[in-house]
Order: structure tokens, then sequence, then C-alpha cells
């Protein structure tokens, strides 16, 4: 599958959610989730931003989102669904 998503792999973990990039994916602490719940109104491009900045701990990673993005096509629209998705998490 191409693009961003979020999935919840369970609860009571150290990491219940992961961010899926096509075939890689990054464990997400519930703290970030958190983070990224409470800003999901920002404008899109902040809240790629946001995204970037708090899943991308690394160089690699924030280029492989980014590059994520590009594959999956509009990224207003992979943004907005990402944004409405972190609010039910």
């Amino acid at each position: 599958m191409k693009g961003l998503r979020f999935e919840r792999i369970g609860t009571g973990r150290h990491y219940n959610v992961v961010l899926h990039m096509g075939s890689t994916y990054v464990p997400v602490t519930d703290e970030t989730v958190e983070d990224l719940r409470a800003q999901s109104l920002l404008p899109t491009d902040r809240f790629l931003d946001l995204l970037i900045e708090k899943v991308g701990c690394n160089a690699y990673l924030k280029d492989l989102i980014r590059a994520e993005l590009k594959k999956g096509g509009d990224t207003n629209t992979q943004m907005t669904v990402l944004q409405g998705v972190i609010r039910t998490l």
C-alpha cells in the first residue's frame, strides 16, 4: 500500500500505534499520538511538519516519510486523512 497510515496494534504495550510507510513502519509512542491528536486541526502543511518532527526521529525516517508521501499522491488529501485517523486512535 502506498502512502502513510496509522494502525493501532494493541493496548497496554510500550508502542500501541505504528505509522506505516509503504512496506516499512515505525512505532509511535502514546505520548506522540497524544501530541499529534492535540494538533490534528492544524492546516495540513503544518501538521505534516509536526508529524515529521515527532515521528521522524532521524534524517532517514524523515526522508522516508517525505518519499512515501510523494508515492501516495496528493499530500493534502493524505494529511487530511491522517489527521482524521489520529483523532480516533
